[in-house]
């Protein structure tokens, strides 16, 4: 079991998901913005290290408009050392890395357009980890997307794109359960048909279940990954207090997160904590989970 956090530190002073406007856009603007970027992933996974955090979320923004057709810039070989430079340091420690379009980022949208943009941001996602050296158990979790009027339709048309992904997508996709539309029961069904792991969020599924039980839930997604894929992974998080169903904490419940250790067991999965205060989070769930003999360990150099 590692415990992570997605994409941003609060701690080492610089972001990694640096970007300027497409007005703007220049290779230039583009080189040295991608430079900043990978820098700050390097700090932020060495403080990581450091600090026994070996679950890491890349941002979708280290590379700016590369799914975008304005970027032509063959930024795939100029950035491929210091992308393989990333991926040895986390193959080195036993780095669980992973990424996550965004929201538009919808496979089985019924518009072509959309459809051939979300291809584009998915192969970009893709070439990420392919440049880092990262095996398929580095994955690229979306959404299942939107009903769109038809559910069933909409589930079908999920599965007929799928097959049409380019294989170096296909290898790493993973999907996840979601708060309205799509709960863990239609992603289970999903990967019957199309063999993607389910990601197992624990908010999305305290607001939209069947009844399951966080344990028998995470029991039906634990089944959907195999050796290639890696150990299964979850997105923990609890419910922000007064506020809207789904909407993240800013800071850990630490009686939750233990309650939540207890009922995944027998499981090891690779926990992902979607909390608002990124790394200080991830450092408490680090210290509760502390003599769990589940956790791996962070090698030292």
């Amino acid at each position: 079991m590692r415990i992570g956090y997605p994409c941003l530190n609060t701690s080492v002073g610089c972001s990694p998901a640096r970007t300027f406007r497409l007005a703007s856009y220049s290779d230039v603007r583009l080189v040295e913005t991608v430079e900043r970027n990978l820098a700050c992933t390097d700090a932020i996974l060495h403080y990581n290290v450091a600090h026994g955090l070996l679950a890491f979320r890349l941002t979708s923004d280290l590379v700016p408009f590369a799914s975008h057709p304005v970027c032509a810039y063959a930024w795939q070989e100029r950035f491929r050392p210091a992308f393989q430079a990333l991926g040895a340091f986390a193959r080195q420690h036993r780095m669980r890395v992973s990424m996550h379009p965004g929201q538009y980022t919808l496979i089985n949208s019924p518009r072509e357009e959309v459809f051939a943009a979300s291809v584009r941001d998915l192969v970009y996602h893709a070439e990420v980890l392919d440049l880092m050296g990262l095996d398929a158990t580095a994955r690229v979790q979306i959404h299942v997307g939107g009903v769109y009027g038809d559910r069933r339709r909409s589930l079908d048309r999920f599965v007929a794109r799928y097959r049409d992904l380019p294989a170096a997508v296909r290898r790493r996709l993973a999907i996840e359960n979601d708060d309205r539309q799509y709960g863990l029961a239609d992603c289970v069904r999903l990967h019957e048909d199309t063999g993607t792991p389910v990601i197992f969020d624990t908010l999305h599924h305290e607001a939209n279940n069947a009844g399951e039980s966080v344990g028998d839930a995470l029991a039906l997604a634990v089944r959907t990954w195999d050796t290639v894929a890696g150990p299964p992974m979850v997105d923990y998080a609890s419910q922000a207090v007064g506020e809207r169903v789904g909407k993240h904490a800013a800071h850990i419940d630490l009686a939750d997160f233990r309650r939540f250790l207890v009922a995944s067991r027998p499981h090891d999965p690779d926990l992902m904590l979607e909390i608002k205060d990124k790394e200080q989070s991830a450092l408490l769930a680090l210290q509760a989970a502390g003599e769990d003999p589940r956790l791996v360990r962070a090698v030292s150099d």
